[in-house]
């Protein structure tokens, strides 16, 4: 299966931040989004996620026979905000994306194996550090299993030694055939991914 995204454009209000962004990646490919603030990173991420309607062109997932999908229903998104619920413990919002999906994956204490933080499962999110409520965060890859990664900044707020984990966990899912694009200010230390960079008129 590819994701395959051609001629695609997007506006914020009035204006149009991209234009002609066209890319396929293959199972076990990764792509690695850069640019300034605001040239449209998260808008492109947002876009195939299916959160924003493009201004023109598509993106999707197309099997070996042409057959189309959604990328949603095959994506995960990871945005700066987490999308975990501050008064619950790491355990239940775990468990909770963990049953919201249908391909259910790992425990929550084998994600947190994962990402270094299985001491922390009962612990109330609202009281993790910074570092640690992004490590739970990216946990949630995989409690749920998608191919496609879409991650948005996703080493924010982790240290030299959890971004070296994060890139080994990166690694891992292109290798099992998964596909990852990440909108980043930091290079993440992952071989063969492709590269898209933004300036700040949008353009490539």
């Amino acid at each position: 299966m590819k994701l395959v995204a051609d001629g695609l454009a997007a506006r914020r209000g009035n204006e149009m931040v991209f234009e002609g962004i066209g890319f396929a990646l293959s199972a076990g490919q990764g792509m690695a989004v850069t640019g300034p603030n605001g040239a449209g990173k998260s808008t492109l991420l947002r876009v195939l996620a299916g959160f924003l309607r493009p201004a023109a062109g598509r993106a999707t997932m197309v099997d070996a026979q042409g057959g189309v999908a959604d990328i949603a229903a095959h994506a995960h998104f990871l945005s700066p905000l987490n999308a975990m619920k501050p008064a619950l413990t790491v355990r239940e919002n775990l468990a909770f994306w963990r049953a919201f999906g249908e391909a259910r994956g790992a425990t929550p204490e084998q994600a947190l194996e994962r990402v270094g933080l299985r001491h922390a499962i009962d612990v109330p999110f609202s009281d993790l550090s910074t570092g640690q409520r992004r490590r739970a965060a990216i946990a949630r890859l995989f409690v749920n299993h998608r191919p496609v990664w879409l991650l948005d900044e996703p080493t924010s707020g982790l240290d030299a030694r959890a971004e070296a984990t994060f890139a080994s966990i990166v690694a891992d899912h292109l290798t099992g055939g998964g596909i990852v694009i990440a909108a980043t200010h930091l290079p993440i230390d992952v071989p063969g991914m492709k590269k898209l960079r933004f300036t700040d008129g949008g353009d490539q």
